[in-house]
């Protein structure tokens, strides 16, 4: 039961913060500094959520080839300006072809 009371919880956490950011001011919203911050913060914790999804395993550090060639790849797609489906294609067959290589 703990379990749900952690998810209700983030849940109203989460929507008190919604309704945080639909009643504040304008003059707060439009300041530079607020404005960087809402810019780079989703960037930030996407990043994050990729290198924890790519370097870990049951909590633990693991430095897995095909997880980090496959994230290599995207990477290079990414900056050579592929399309969406292209570099996800990318990660996916980059991934498959170093596994079937390694073992």
């Amino acid at each position: 039961m703990t379990l749900w009371w952690a998810i209700a919880a983030l849940c109203a956490g989460c929507y008190a913060l919604k309704l945080a950011g639909l009643a504040a001011p304008r003059k707060v919203l439009d300041h530079p500094a607020v404005r960087r911050f809402a810019e780079l913060v989703p960037v930030a914790l996407l990043a994050a959520l990729v290198a924890v999804q790519v370097f870990t395993e049951r909590g633990e550090l693991v430095l897995d080839p095909a997880r980090t060639a496959g994230l290599s790849a995207v990477v290079v797609a990414l900056l050579l300006r592929a399309p969406f489906l292209a570099v996800l294609a990318t990660g996916a067959v980059i991934t498959a072809l170093v596994r079937a290589l390694l073992g």
